[in-house]
C-alpha cells in the first residue's frame, strides 16, 4: 500500500486529468429539453413582473425566473423575456414596472402568473403606485422600474430596467426555482 502524500508535497497539488468524453450533447443536439435541463441546475429566484393595464386599469403581468441585479450606480437590474409574449408589448410601453421577488409562500402566486389564458392576478393581493407599477403582497422585495434597454439575444429579450423605488420587508424568505420546481431556502445548522 502506497503512503499518503504529505500536505504540502507536489504530489498532493497534482490535478488529475480523465481523457473519456466529457460533454453530452454537442451543438446540433442542443433541443429545448436538453437546454432547459441544463438551465435548470442553476437555482433562481422568482420576480413577479408586473404594471396596470391602461385599457382596463387591471394589472397585468407575468413571472420571470431570469432575474438579476445588474449594477449599482445607477441602479439596473434586468430580467429575459420571451419574443412570443404577448404581454410584454403592453409593459415596455408603461412608465412603470413593478418587481415583486416572490417570497417563499408564493409558490401558487409563481404558477398562477405563468399561467396562460385566465387571469393570472385572480385571488391575488396587489398595491400599485401612483405611476401604475403592481407589486404583489408578502413578496421579499418591491422594486418601482422603468425599462431602460431591450437587448436581443436568441429567441428571448434581455430587458434592463432602472430601478426608482425599492421596499425591502426583512422578515420575509425569497422563493427559489430550482430543477423545474419551487422551492424554498434552508438554513444549516
Amino acid at each position: 500500500m502506497r503512503p499518503a502524500p504529505r500536505a504540502g508535497s507536489e504530489e498532493d497539488t497534482k490535478v488529475s486529468t480523465v481523457t473519456a468524453p466529457l460533454l453530452q450533447h454537442d451543438r446540433d443536439e442542443l433541443d429545448a429539453t436538453v437546454l432547459r435541463t441544463a438551465f435548470g441546475r442553476f437555482p433562481t429566484g422568482v420576480v413577479g413582473v408586473a404594471a396596470l393595464d391602461p385599457t382596463t386599469g387591471s394589472p397585468i403581468g407575468f413571472a420571470a425566473s431570469s432575474f438579476v441585479g445588474v449594477s449599482l450606480d445607477p441602479p439596473i437590474v434586468a430580467f429575459c423575456i420571451q419574443w412570443t409574449s404577448g404581454t410584454w408589448p403592453v409593459l415596455e410601453e408603461l412608465p412603470r414596472i413593478g418587481i415583486s421577488v416572490l417570497g417563499e409562500s408564493h409558490d401558487a402566486t409563481a404558477k398562477a402568473l405563468a399561467a396562460k389564458g385566465r387571469d393570472r392576478f385572480a385571488g391575488l393581493t396587489t398595491r400599485s403606485s401612483e405611476q401604475g407599477a403592481v407589486f404583489i403582497d408578502g413578496a421579499a422585495c418591491w422594486l418601482e422600474t422603468s425599462v431602460r434597454e431591450v437587448v436581443a439575444a436568441g429567441d428571448h429579450g434581455i430587458v434592463l430596467l432602472d430601478v426608482h423605488a425599492l421596499t425591502t420587508p426583512e422578515d420575509v424568505e425569497p422563493l427559489v426555482f430550482h430543477g423545474s420546481a419551487f422551492r424554498r431556502l434552508q438554513t444549516r445548522a
